[in-house]
């Protein structure tokens, strides 16, 4: 689906569905309390990397970093996945797609499998999973963008919050991904460390050459705002498997305005094969700053 339009505005749908946020999140404490009964210990500690937002915060690149950093498997459970097709999902392919381990399903009997198949102490990197209670983390990080701080502030379905802001205080650590144009009122608690990141978006065409930019992320706005020359655009719902006549609209669409198609990793490989080689991808490159690296490296000698 795509991002719902209120997400980041104090709308009146979004004080209409107020209510139904109150319940959906009284139930789902419910379900979290259920669920966290025999939570499981791994033998190797669990860094996990999750927000409170609801999706299309940058996540995905700050799980590469880290599992780079410690050479460590990356457990998630896939979105969009398909044992009928093979298909892992798109964030898994790319991180796959930079030599890291990654296992896809149910994370917790990934974690049990890694522990019983291997004597590797590293740590083992879990996509989201802040709200799985089954598995207890050694570490938690929460991502933000701040270009979208907490949107309009509102929890699920009247706004993008998963959780009441005051969950933030269960994380060891945030990391912002810097923004041109910070969100106002963009507040952290002052009892959590937190550090930064910035992203740096490479663009495979040259200064001059027109651009027809696609997405299917949370919020394509974010890509397309990194792009210059744009003379077109169209977003797809998130996670959206393209197919051969969305292409071909896509590629009329770039030839009658003379501009090349563009589009995020993300988005490129859940493409057709056959359309990989004529359409480029924006490569996205995420440098957490280098503070973190130390902070980490002692959080995870203290665990021992």
């Amino acid at each position: 689906m795509k991002t719902p339009w209120w997400f980041l505005h104090k709308t009146p749908l979004a004080f209409l569905l107020l209510p139904v946020s109150w319940i959906y999140y009284l139930m789902g404490r419910v379900v979290y309390l259920f669920r966290k009964i025999g939570a499981y210990k791994s033998r190797r500690d669990v860094i996990c990397i999750g927000n409170i937002m609801a999706g299309g915060v940058g996540k995905t690149p700050i799980v590469r970093e880290i599992a780079k950093f410690f050479d460590a498997p990356v457990v998630m459970r896939g979105y969009k996945k398909s044992a009928k097709t093979g298909n892992i999902g798109d964030e898994a392919m790319m991180l796959a797609r930079y030599g890291l381990q990654v296992h896809v399903g149910n994370r917790k009997s990934n974690i049990i499998l890694l522990n019983r198949q291997s004597d590797d102490n590293s740590p083992i990197v879990m996509d989201d999973g802040l709200q799985n209670p089954k598995i207890k983390k050694d570490i938690s990080i929460l991502v933000f963008d701040q270009g979208l701080g907490y949107g309009n502030g509102f929890l699920l379905p009247a706004g993008p919050l998963r959780e009441p802001r005051r969950a933030m205080r269960r994380a060891d650590a945030i990391i912002i991904i810097r923004s041109a144009h910070p969100r106002r009122n963009f507040v952290l608690p002052n009892n959590v460390p937190v550090f930064y990141a910035t992203n740096k978006t490479t663009v495979p065409y040259g200064k001059n050459e027109k651009l027809f930019a696609f997405a299917g992320i949370g919020y394509p706005k974010k890509f397309f705002a990194t792009l210059n020359n744009l003379v077109g655009k169209k977003s797809f719902p998130d996670h959206y498997q393209y197919n051969i006549d969305d292409l071909n609209k896509l590629k009329k669409l770039a030839a009658r305005r003379g501009a090349k198609l563009i589009t995020t990793e993300k988005d490129w490989v859940r493409l057709p094969p056959e359309f990989r080689d004529e359409i480029k991808y924006a490569d996205l490159d995420t440098i957490i700053d280098d503070d973190f690296w130390p902070w980490i490296k002692e959080k995870i000698k203290c665990q021992h």
